[in-house]
């Protein structure tokens, strides 16, 4: 990707706290002039490794400690890098932990139909609803990514899948498979049945254990759902579900946290594929 800026000043020159690109940059740490502007920042090695790998990025910012940190991946960049202060770079970063990398990426959205249609007739995907903590969102994209699942969907009224914290916990993986964002639960889970997904909701008092999931994991594609850390699923979700689905406590553990609870599930659906595949190879 190219810049007319780049025309007007060598990229890797220093630029100050405030030129209209870093006035611009600091902007899009707002949901609102992320959606205005469809720019979005992504901070850290593995997020801008997987942004720069997909075209995706306008510019890059740096420090000059980060600079010599992450030679090769600035190196390799095909668009405009701007050297800036540590108190920029801070600015830009929604993290305690600022890395002194950030990139403007473009936004390219995906439609919801759009993503489901690409789902295998055997794969599955990942729906959060309602989940506020960005961590957890970018940990189960983080997942849904490891585990080979086909698009996760934010769903309700979760943390913009956007946001800074949410790209840095996800690793790179909010630029491996769709994510998509959608309004309402419901509309959701009506669009998925309709395109005849199985529809797996967790919950402590599921009828199916994880444990006796298989043939409900088989047959048809799948979508896990995933509820609120502190208040799980809604009730009027549970009852639109195929299947409600429990993991077993086996220890005197009260419950698991959000994030491992969907590493469990999506592993499990990737089990299942395993053992398909083993199956029909004989």
């Amino acid at each position: 990707m190219t810049s007319t800026g780049a025309a007007q000043q060598r990229p890797g020159e220093p630029i100050s706290d405030r030129n209209p690109r870093v006035v611009s940059a600091l902007k899009l740490v707002k949901p609102a002039e992320r959606r205005k502007g469809g720019r979005f920042l992504a901070e850290g090695p593995n997020a801008v490794s997987a942004a720069l790998a997909h075209d995706v990025v306008i510019e890059l910012f740096v420090t000059s400690k980060a600079l010599e940190r992450n030679a090769e991946i600035i190196g390799g960049a095909r668009c405009p890098v701007w050297i800036v202060s540590e108190r920029t770079a801070k600015g830009l970063s929604e993290t305690v932990t600022p890395q002194g990398l950030v990139a403007v990426c473009e936004v390219r959205g995906t439609e919801l139909g759009e993503a489901l249609a690409q789902v295998p007739p055997d794969g599955f995907i990942a729906v959060v609803v309602d989940v506020n903590e960005p961590g957890n969102a970018g940990t189960i994209i983080r997942v849904a990514d490891a585990a080979g699942a086909a698009a996760v969907i934010i769903a309700g009224a979760s943390v913009d899948p956007l946001n800074g914290k949410v790209i840095r916990a996800a690793a790179g993986s909010s630029f491996h498979l769709p994510i998509v964002r959608a309004a309402s639960a419901a509309d959701v889970i009506d669009e998925l049945l309709g395109a005849g997904f199985r529809v797996l909701a967790t919950s402590a008092r599921g009828e199916i254990s994880l444990f006796d999931a298989s043939g409900a994991l088989s047959g048809a594609r799948v979508a896990w759902l995933f509820g609120n850390e502190a208040h799980g699923l809604p009730e009027a979700i549970l009852e639109r579900a195929t299947h409600a689905v429990s993991i077993p406590i086996r220890g005197e553990a009260e419950s698991l946290n959000l994030a491992s609870a969907a590493t469990l599930c999506l592993y499990e659906s990737a089990r299942s594929l395993h053992e398909s595949a083993r199956a029909r190879a004989g």
